[in-house]
């Protein structure tokens, strides 16, 4: 398979590499932040399952060693650099427009997507820049209208942050305004953990 991030390049009109330009960043703009806590094993979304099924070199079932990035400003800057542009480039669309079924898991190679195909790409770019994949969890949350709702966790060595499609702002977890659910473990992309106490599963993510 072609690299995801050549072919969403193209399908953006984007120069290669133009989202890691050369910058730096302040920690004065870095929110203090905390860990999750995480508890048992619990089910894994649809989702995931059938987007590993499209995609099983993604999805390599092997354990690791959970570690977290380095919170240093040029690795701060690359966080942001990503999940704005993302935003930027890939159009807002649900599932039932854009493929027909009320949920599926996939890379906006097309320009379009729903929340959990922004934050499938925002892990994939930043795996490919050297962010280590433990690192770089798919979470579920629910809304305070109790709507599904996808981001992605990065586990810091100075608190866990969310790259949401919703907001360009990189947030600490716990100043995310959502009901935290389940994630990827970080021993494991393909088992899920709780996270705080338990709560039911939302029917599917959008938005």
């Amino acid at each position: 398979m072609n690299s995801v991030i050549t072919k969403a390049a193209a399908a953006f009109g984007l120069m290669g590499a133009l989202y890691f330009a050369a910058g730096t960043t302040s920690y004065a703009g870095v929110e203090n932040a905390t860990f999750a806590t995480v508890g048992d094993e619990t089910s894994t979304p649809f989702g995931w399952v059938d987007f590993c099924q499209r995609y099983a070199g993604e999805c390599q079932d092997d354990d690791r060693t959970p570690t977290s990035v380095d919170l240093t400003p040029a690795n701060f800057n690359k966080l942001k650099q990503v999940n704005s542009w993302v935003n930027e480039h890939v159009k807002p669309v649900s599932d039932m427009e854009h493929w027909g079924v009320v949920d599926r898991w996939d890379y906006p190679t097309d320009g379009k997507g729903d929340c959990e195909d922004y934050a499938l790409l925002k892990r994939h770019m930043l795996m490919e820049a050297g962010f280590p994949r433990q690192a770089l969890l798919i979470t579920v949350v629910k809304e305070h209208n109790g709507d599904g709702h996808a981001i992605l966790t990065v586990k810091t060595n100075h608190g866990e942050y969310v790259l949401d499609n919703l907001s360009d702002r990189i947030k600490p977890w716990n100043a995310a305004p959502y009901r935290f659910v389940k994630r990827q473990s970080q021993q494991n992309q393909n088992t899920w953990v709780i996270l705080g106490p338990p709560t039911t599963d939302p029917m599917y993510v959008s938005k």
